[in-house]
Formats: C-alpha cells, sequence, structure tokens
C-alpha cells in the first residue's frame, strides 16, 4: 500500500530566481490579463502555465500548440539554469501572509491510490472537459506544475515540526504583486522526513480545498502511465500528485455571495413578503455583513436589509445546513425561480475579495436586481461533507490568500 504522501525531486527556481519565476495561479488569470502580467519578465512561470501568450493573438489555449509550447518554455527554464531540481526527495515548508493572515503548510507529492479509494476527499464535481485540459498539459510537461490545495485535521507534531523549521534561513521570501508574500524552506533532514511522512500516513484523510481538476487529472494520467508501463511498482512519480497542505484551523475562505438579475416577475413588497415566509426581515441602517451561519445580507433598490432563516428551515444534514444551500433551498430556488445555479444565466458569483461595495455596484447599475452577502463556509463543514462522500453546492467556498505557480513543481519521470 502506498503512502499517503512522500517526499519529491522538486522542481524550482535557483537561488536568486524566485521572483523572475513567481506566478499567479494558471486560472486566476485570461489570457490577456496574462500576457499583460509577462511584459518584461522573460521568466515568468506564466510562460509554462498560460503558453497561448507566446502564440499569435487568437490561437486556441486549447490547441495542441499551446501544449507543446508549454513544453518547450519549461525545457528552454531549465536548460537555461533558471529552473533546477533537487538531488534527492525533499519536503517544503510554505508559508503564505496575507493582510495580517499567516498560514504554514508543507508542499509534497500526495497519493493517487488514496484518491482514488476517497483517502483524499473530494466535495465538488468536475467537469470533463477543464479534466482534458489539464491531462493535456500534464502530459505534455511530464509534470504538475500546478498545487492541489488541501487541508488536514490540525495535527499538533506537524505543526510544531513545521514551526520549526521556519525558525531557519528561507530558500525564498517573496512577495506577489498582489502583496501576498511567499516563504518557502527545503526540508532535507531525514529525521524530519521520516517524521512528517509518518504522521501523515497515520492521517485518516487529506481533504482537497482548491484543484479538484488537477487531481483528477493527475489520477487518469497515472492511470494512462501505469496501463503503458507493464513493469509498474506503484512508486513511480505518477502515481503522486503536486500539493500543498495547510491544518485546517489555519486556513481562510471568505463569502462567496450571489447576484440576481430580476425578481421573477415580483415588485419589491411581493418579493419581501415572499422571502420572508423563510427569513425575519428587518431594514439595515449600513451594509451588513452575515455574523454566524442562516445569517444573510440583502440589498435592494438601494435598500439592505439583515435576513435570518427561521431555525426549522434548518437541516440536520452536511450538504443542507451549508448557508449557501439554505438561501438556495429557501430563496433563490422558490423565490426567484432558479432551480440550477450552475447553469442558470440569472444568477452571478461574487467573491467575498470584492467586498459588499461590489454587491452594491452591480445593483446600483441596473445590471442585478438584487444581491445576498452570505456567511462564509467553514473548514469544519467542508470536511463534513467531505467526510460524508457529498457534493457542495456550486461557489461554496473562495479561499484565499491564493498559492503560488512556479515555486516547487513535480516531475512525473
Amino acid at each position: 500500500m502506498s503512502l499517503l504522501v512522500r517526499p519529491f525531486r522538486g522542481l524550482r527556481p535557483s537561488l536568486g530566481r524566485a521572483e523572475d519565476v513567481v506566478a499567479p495561479p494558471y486560472d486566476v488569470l485570461n489570457t490577456v490579463e496574462a500576457r499583460a502580467r509577462v511584459e518584461g519578465r522573460e521568466w515568468s512561470f506564466l510562460h509554462i502555465s498560460k503558453p497561448e501568450i507566446d502564440l499569435p493573438e487568437g490561437t486556441d489555449p486549447y490547441a495542441p500548440e499551446v501544449y507543446a509550447k508549454g513544453a518547450e518554455n519549461l525545457k528552454r527554464m531549465v536548460d537555461a539554469g533558471v529552473l533546477m531540481r533537487d538531488e534527492a526527495p525533499c519536503y517544503y515548508a510554505y508559508r503564505l501572509r496575507w493582510k495580517g493572515h499567516e498560514q504554514l503548510g508543507i508542499v509534497f507529492s500526495a497519493s493517487v491510490a488514496a484518491y482514488d479509494i476517497n483517502r483524499v476527499r473530494k466535495h465538488e464535481f468536475t467537469r470533463p472537459d477543464k479534466e482534458d485540459d489539464r491531462v493535456r498539459q500534464i502530459t505534455a510537461l511530464s509534470a504538475e506544475t500546478g498545487p492541489v490545495l488541501l487541508t488536514y485535521r490540525a495535527d499538533s507534531a506537524v505543526d510544531a515540526l513545521l514551526t520549526q523549521v521556519a525558525q531557519g534561513a528561507p530558500e525564498y521570501d517573496v512577495t506577489a504583486d498582489d502583496g501576498v508574500q511567499h516563504t518557502v524552506w527545503v526540508i532535507t533532514d531525514a529525521g524530519q522526513i521520516e517524521t512528517l511522512t509518518a504522521a501523515f500516513d497515520a492521517m485518516n484523510a487529506l481533504y482537497i480545498a482548491d484543484g479538484h481538476h488537477r487531481s483528477a487529472s493527475a489520477s487518469r494520467v497515472a492511470a494512462a502511465r501505469r496501463a503503458e508501463n507493464s513493469a509498474a511498482t506503484g512508486e513511480e512519480d505518477y502515481e503522486y500528485f503536486l500539493s500543498v497542505a495547510f491544518p485546517h484551523d489555519q486556513m481562510k475562505i471568505l463569502d462567496y455571495n450571489r447576484v440576481i438579475t430580476d425578481l421573477h416577475g415580483l415588485d419589491a413588497d411581493a418579493f419581501l413578503s415572499k422571502v420572508s415566509e423563510a427569513f425575519d426581515v428587518e431594514v439595515s441602517d449600513a451594509a451588513f455583513a452575515p455574523t454566524r451561519t442562516g445569517q444573510f445580507g440583502m440589498y435592494m433598490a438601494g435598500q439592505w436589509y439583515q435576513l435570518d432563516i427561521h431555525p426549522d428551515r434548518i437541516p440536520a444534514d452536511p450538504v443542507g445546513s451549508l448557508d449557501v444551500s439554505l438561501l438556495q433551498n429557501n430563496l433563490i430556488a422558490p423565490v426567484l425561480g432558479i432551480d440550477d445555479p450552475r447553469r442558470d444565466k440569472r444568477i452571478d458569483f461574487v467573491g467575498g475579495i470584492r467586498g459588499l461595495a461590489e454587491l452594491e455596484k452591480r445593483v446600483n447599475s441596473g445590471e442585478m436586481a438584487v444581491a445576498f452577502a452570505c456567511y462564509a463556509t467553514t473548514m469544519e463543514a467542508l470536511m463534513d461533507v467531505a467526510d460524508a462522500n457529498e457534493v457542495m453546492p456550486p461557489k461554496s467556498t473562495w479561499f484565499e490568500p491564493k498559492l503560488a505557480d512556479g515555486l516547487v513543481s513535480h516531475m512525473l519521470d
């Protein structure tokens, strides 16, 4: 049986090159934004993660030549000595600091076998087209360059060891242009590596916070390579995938809010009347941010309201009791007629990073008729859903701060 996690020979920036290489995650920028971001930055990891920026404008980002360009750019950066690979397998301590928040975790490779039997637990559906994209990218590069963000139930031994490591001089200490400070230490001590491996292997499960498509794609790549390798032992590099894990009590989930284009044929009074069937509704003198589960802010026609759901409307099951589910099942679906928020064009989602002012802006512009501010999903709720082998509604979690791409990648050969 494979270990839950193991160290690996990371591909990473050479000393003094981290600031040149570090880049936002591939999926938070569109092609236009990525092109602008790399101006004057020959060694930005975006040349690998979004290689369409180095091809003619209008190139389909899913065209074969895009993946080939990514592989070419990776080789170019290795050949130039901008990226180097560790000689021996390592773990990497990784600290994020952002707006007074700090979280200290670890970079490792996580077991595909554990993912396949749900010991690395999921809480979202994946889309085949997004999986296909990642499979093609991993295959072309023979590397995983976008880490899966994992969490684990806080473990005092792991946290103490990582805190000890973080007392030393870091390998990299880079503040990205979004203000997030990324600090990395290389863990080479055999005793520390053995302690960490054993501590994680004793855990019941790891939980995917963000990166469901990356982990699903890693599983598909491993299955394909396994089928082609008659001498496979189960310990090949492709049997593990690039991950960054933080303890659950250090993770930060922001609210993920909803805006709706219309009131489904209702005037304001009729709408408020229907809302009051499931919620206590109070006018608020200022923008209202929920302070607990079951509470919502609502903005409509220049006015904020505080909504508190009736307690008898809160079910016991882990998915139904999520705040995004309470809002969907008691207001958005029955009152506004949006039964499928994944596909209905009348609803949009606003990450909490944008603040309540963004909700006001969307409504005041006339683009939207009503906005809802939600209480942020908790890490405990996420793990409860995953433990129950259930799936969260779309747009349930918004994690900040974001990981960086390029600081450590995982080669598959």
